[in-house]
């Protein structure tokens, strides 16, 4: 028994509302939270594949999302790009649009001063396998200089880096090329003559008579430690110390003596007659030399006089033993 039209119709109906229902579903998911939002455009270009990143994509900051990419094409289909050899790495790049809500992040004074300051662009990948999405991040600027192109971009343009995984790549590749440029074969062949050169210096060589005679020695000097009796010096060492701390201990009673303490007492009273002694000696040396001054110039004037004689004895011993006596003074008339 057929069924009627309408109910057939009926049916078809409400599978296509459902299918447009859906459809419309499907596009406010994917511009979730843009009507009746402001945003700013820019744009950037990167040097590497962009798998995974597709249009729609987030664009996050340090991992808060502030916008959706809008667009990617290939720089030499955007933009009218002169052929030079100094424009082939520009033409091998790949444009990437992006918005960025206004209410997401603060207002924007200067984009010139913030990409002087580090402001790039990257594309990051949440884990290895995980969702690709542009990352805005402040770096070095140093070490990641803005991209010069031969164009003037449509929108304000932010530097781009190269992603992580490029970055690790680029390495690894660099260590493999440093790694086929070594000598493996001969650094292999030194190490292989080096290990049999110390073989032979172990077996036969200078090394093996070292060992040899390291072990004589030591053998030696275990003997020489069996006759030696240390167990008879220790003991003596021992007896030694003893001895000491005995004699430590008699000189420290013997300083607490009631003798020696008195005798200790009595040092400053000593010290004290000493000096008086002292200076006595002194006054009284002093005295003597007052005293003994006129004799020792008298003796001195009689030595003076005695030489003066023996050097005229002499010269002239006649004249002076037998000689007229001397003229008398003269004498005053009256």
């Amino acid at each position: 028994m057929a069924k009627p039209p309408n109910t057939l119709f009926l049916r078809i109906g409400m599978l296509a509302l459902s299918a447009i229902a859906l459809a419309i579903g499907f596009i406010l998911y994917l511009t979730a939270g843009q009507f009746g939002t402001k945003s700013d455009y820019f744009e950037t270009y990167v040097g590497e594949s962009i798998v995974g990143l597709d249009v729609g994509a987030s664009v996050r900051y340090r991992g808060v999302q502030i916008g959706r990419v809008t667009e990617i094409s290939l720089a030499a289909a955007t933009y009218d790009i002169p052929e030079a050899r100094a424009n082939r790495y520009a033409m091998q790049l790949v444009v990437l649009r992006f918005a960025v809500e206004r209410s997401r992040v603060a207002r924007i004074a200067s984009l010139e001063d913030m990409v002087a300051g580090g402001l790039r662009a990257r594309i990051a990948s949440q884990g290895i396998t995980g969702v690709t999405y542009m990352e805005i991040d402040i770096l070095d600027p140093a070490r990641y200089p803005p991209i010069q192109v031969p164009w003037k971009p449509r929108y304000d343009y932010i530097p781009a880096v190269p992603s992580t995984i490029t970055q690790v790549t680029s390495a690894a590749e660099q260590i493999l090329r440093r790694l086929e440029a070594l000598d493996i074969e001969g650094l292999i062949n030194n190490a292989a003559g080096l290990m049999g050169d110390l073989r032979r210096q172990v077996s036969d060589g200078e090394v093996a008579a070292t060992l040899r005679e390291a072990s004589e020695t030591l053998a030696e000097l275990r003997g020489a430690i069996r006759g030696a009796r240390l167990e008879d010096t220790a003991a003596e060492l021992r007896g030694a110390i003893a001895n000491m701390g005995d004699a430590g201990r008699s000189a420290q009673e013997l300083l607490a003596s009631r003798e020696v303490k008195d005798a200790l007492a009595r040092i400053p009273a000593a010290v004290t007659a000493l000096e008086q002694t002292l200076r006595a000696a002194r006054g009284t040396t002093t005295d003597l030399q007052a005293d003994l001054s006129p004799l020792m110039r008298d003796l001195r004037s009689s030595i003076a006089n005695l030489r003066d004689t023996t050097e005229s004895l002499r010269r002239n011993p006649s004249q002076t033993l037998l000689g007229a006596p001397p003229p008398p003074p003269n004498r005053e008339r009256r």
